[in-house]
């Protein structure tokens, strides 16, 4: 296990779900909680744990990072989602709960909360066998959250069948397609439904969530926003704080663990092109590959729109790539296994990022105010398109990775003289000082709700 910076401060142990775009959120709220005079434990396990000590100096965070076991016998995956799901559910609690008791055994400061990612619902009861308040916590958008809180309305309803297909069409912004629980075959979307209902039997036991999104998301127009509260989760329970988005950079805070080497070469190469010009292109560090196919087609395209680009594509996506292709396109474009995307994105010389939607892209893309052409995969993707390109207007949908399709999402994109004015609008709303204010707020009163609960705990 890793361990560093001890301190005699309350610990508050965090639980993210293993992946890179859960665990770089979560120690942003760790990092975020330091200033509330707590020590922030961050918990993941081996195989995750693994990938930041090869990429990261540990050292760097005032942040702890410990790991429980997960099964895996030290193999490096990467793992299916039903994998982790049996780890979590089967392997790592009793871990977790080894480790609690360990840390309330030192002699420096006692575990006073668990904060626990909504996907790792596992460690809600571990908490509750240890007597240890927990509060969830949510990466995504609360739009997204609750459409999920919705499933069993939905099904009572009879409005989405046993593997989480609509029935009848019931939004107006959603079809079938963008549900974020259908994924797979129909075995597979059965399962993750399961899953989802699992973690919302759980979740009525928790006194607070942490949301790591703004209020009002869905923007009516300029600066009318639709009362967010018209779709009421089914509970009172937990208190929801909207913390986010949790992207806000300063100067002394260290850059995210990449589960990955990042390949900072590119950033020098972004300095010899012209402002705007390129085009960046990732489908985040979770998503399965799209195929052999649609890479071959995405690579011809690229080449054929004659624009600089830098192209994020993992080792097990490139087989589809034409024989020769980096080579073949070594002056007008950039291959690299993984990038600094937050530095790729701050820099003048990009001008449009093709993204999956993934939640922290999107936000990252916003605090860069960058116009997306966007490619959903999975999971809350979809309902992060519809937002971008039907509610606040700063992307556009890609039909195909074909030349015509993408040529059209990139005229369209560039030729929308007004869609600066709403990145800038989008921006002030998300990463401005009323935003950062409020922020601040929410984790006070939840530190506050924290500290007024182990008061009465004395009494």
């Amino acid at each position: 296990m890793g361990v560093q910076c001890i301190t005699k401060k309350p610990k508050i142990l965090l639980v993210p779900y293993p992946a890179q775009g859960h665990v770089n959120p979560m120690l942003k709220l760790g990092l975020a909680l330091l200033t509330h005079g707590l020590q922030p434990i961050i918990v993941t396990p081996e195989f995750i744990h693994r990938r930041i000590v090869a990429n990261v100096d540990l050292n760097d965070y005032q942040v702890r990072f410990m790991s429980i076991p997960d099964g895996f016998s030290g193999e490096e995956g990467p793992y299916d989602f039903f994998a982790i799901e049996k780890s979590m559910e089967n392997i790592m609690p009793n871990h977790l709960e080894t480790l609690l008791h360990e840390l309330d055994e030192d002699d420096d400061g006692t575990v006073v909360c668990m904060v626990i990612d909504l996907l790792a619902s596992w460690a809600i009861q571990v908490a509750t066998r240890c007597g240890i308040p927990a509060a969830g916590f949510w990466p995504a958008m609360q739009a997204t959250y609750r459409l999920i809180t919705s499933i069993p309305e939905m099904i009572q309803a009879d409005l989405i069948s046993e593997t989480g297909k609509f029935t009848n069409t019931c939004q107006p912004l959603l079809s079938t397609e963008d549900l974020p629980w259908l994924i797979g075959t129909q075995a597979s979307r059965k399962a993750r439904l399961k899953f989802w209902i699992r973690i919302l039997d759980r979740l009525t036991s928790l006194r607070w969530l942490l949301l790591n999104s703004f209020p009002q998301e869905f923007v009516i127009h300029d600066d009318e926003y639709q009362d967010d509260d018209y779709i009421a989760p089914p509970h009172n329970n937990p208190i929801i704080f909207p913390v986010g988005p949790l992207t806000e950079p300063s100067l002394t805070t260290p850059k995210n663990p990449s589960f990955w080497k990042e390949d900072t070469n590119c950033l020098e190469w972004l300095d010899h092109q012209k402002p705007n010009s390129v085009i960046y292109i990732s489908f985040g560090s979770w998503v399965s590959p799209i195929g052999d196919a649609k890479i071959k087609t995405l690579a011809l395209t690229l080449q054929s729109l004659n624009r600089p680009f830098i192209w994020v594509l993992a080792k097990s996506w490139r087989h589809g790539l034409p024989n020769g292709y980096s080579d073949t396109v070594s002056k007008q474009g950039k291959l690299v296994l993984w990038a600094p995307q937050f530095q790729v994105l701050q820099h003048k010389a990009v001008g449009l990022y093709l993204t999956h939607c993934g939640w922290n892209s999107t936000m990252e893309a916003i605090q860069c105010r960058k116009r997306l052409l966007c490619y959903p995969m999975a999971g809350d993707q979809f309902v992060n398109c519809k937002y971008i390109v039907k509610v606040w207007k700063i992307g556009v949908k890609v039909k195909g990775l074909g030349q015509k399709d993408v040529e059209e999402a990139v005229k369209k994109v560039m030729k929308d003289e007004e869609m600066e004015e709403r990145l800038r609008k989008i921006y002030h709303r998300t990463m401005g000082e009323e935003t950062s204010s409020r922020v601040a707020g929410n984790l006070k009163a939840f530190v506050l709700g924290l500290d007024q609960l182990q008061q009465n705990s004395l009494h």
